[in-house]
């Protein structure tokens, strides 16, 4: 995906104006329709390898009661418009700051703001990005085989950034990454749920031993560090492996989330999800075949296993993920990555990666 020029995004925030504007000429009641952004809206094609809007929207007819809402929608449409033409950003906590200016249509919380933006973005059908808003938390961190080519921001000078320099620590992925180009020479990308499994593998120089990119999701991954992973996907053709804690919060959520998006998310999947991406992390197998400690499945975590399998499409299309989930359920455990560790800190490095890369059928889709 190319950053689109700025015209487009602003000809359709007008667009929705002048209509709601020749609505109100009418005297009729001016309406907003925007995609129901949930998992009962989506749906899952392996040809397209993201989850995919179908067609059920919800309307905001401005009423007595609506008014506040449809009047924070327009005005955070007017604050996105600005933001396009004058190619400046605003983040999610400075947006909600602004609106401090707006009298009545002022928001009391930023959840109100975020709802509101998000609507805003889902009605655009493009990502929050491109009409102005960037996140607050950081991309991900990488280490590893790769040359990142950024832009000096004062001098638009080329800087080469090479993440095998980085010593002990790691190169931060910014919140925009579009303009980002990328040289590397690895074989493959793992992408690693904690920061204390990243720090090891970066610690004994595991991306050297295993030519590849290492890249810290720190939890559900970003937009921004999906995207990146994203991007490197599909122009320098690696394959990318994702390696989290053996649980369900590690497989529905931060796994999925990955690969195919999220229901919440589905206007923008195409450019935020990795298809490609295979998983390699703890499976409920492994903690068999390696003995390794456990704790005990929490009713939380079987409701997640539960709802996973009965509403998720991903999972739903996948026997092998139903199969993990219903084996995990039956062992009624859960396991982290660090614990394989009880066979020596880095055990991880000399003999688990090693024969997870080596045989393919342990990993699941």
């Amino acid at each position: 995906m190319t950053k689109p020029a700025p015209k487009p995004v602003v000809e359709k925030i007008e667009d929705v104006a002048t209509e709601i504007y020749q609505t109100i000429l009418k005297k009729q009641q001016p309406q907003l329709k925007m995609p129901l952004r949930a998992l009962t809206n989506v749906k899952y094609d392996p040809k397209e390898g993201y989850f995919e809007l179908i067609d059920k929207t919800k309307t905001r007819t401005l009423t007595a009661s609506s008014v506040k809402t449809f009047a924070q929608t327009l005005r955070m449409m007017a604050l996105s418009k600005q933001l396009v033409a004058t190619d400046d950003i605003a983040t999610k906590r400075e947006a909600y700051y602004v609106s401090k200016n707006w009298d009545d249509a002022r928001f009391m919380s930023q959840p109100e703001s975020d709802a509101v933006m998000d609507d805003v973005e889902s009605m655009m059908l493009v990502n929050r990005e491109q009409i102005g808003f960037i996140p607050e938390e950081k991309g991900g961190e990488i280490a590893g085989q790769l040359i990142v080519i950024d832009k000096d921001t004062d001098t638009g000078k080329e800087l080469r950034i090479d993440c095998t320099k980085f010593g002990s620590g790691s190169y931060s992925i910014p919140s925009s990454v579009e303009s980002l180009k990328f040289e590397t020479k690895a074989k493959f990308i793992l992408a690693i749920e904690t920061a204390g499994m990243f720090q090891r593998l970066v610690k004994h120089n595991y991306w050297k031993k295993a030519n590849c990119i290492l890249i810290s999701l720190g939890g559900v991954p970003t937009r921004a560090c999906r995207r990146f992973i994203r991007r490197l996907s599909d122009e320098i053709k690696l394959p990318v492996y994702v390696f989290t804690d053996g649980d369900p919060y590690g497989y529905a959520n931060i796994y999925r989330t990955l690969k195919v998006g999220s229901g919440n998310a589905a206007h923008i999947n195409q450019y935020f999800c990795v298809p490609n991406a295979q998983f390699i992390g703890v499976t409920p197998q492994d903690i068999i075949d390696y003995k390794l400690p456990t704790h005990p499945l929490k009713d939380v975590d079987v409701k997640r296993i539960k709802d996973a399998i009965k509403n998720d499409p991903f999972i739903q299309h996948f026997k092998p993920w139903q199969k993990a989930m219903n084996q995990m359920v039956a062992m009624k455990v859960r396991a982290e990555q660090q614990a394989l560790a009880k066979w020596g800190l880095n055990f991880v490095i000399d003999k688990y990666l090693p024969d997870k890369m080596a045989n393919p059928k342990t990993w699941l889709p």
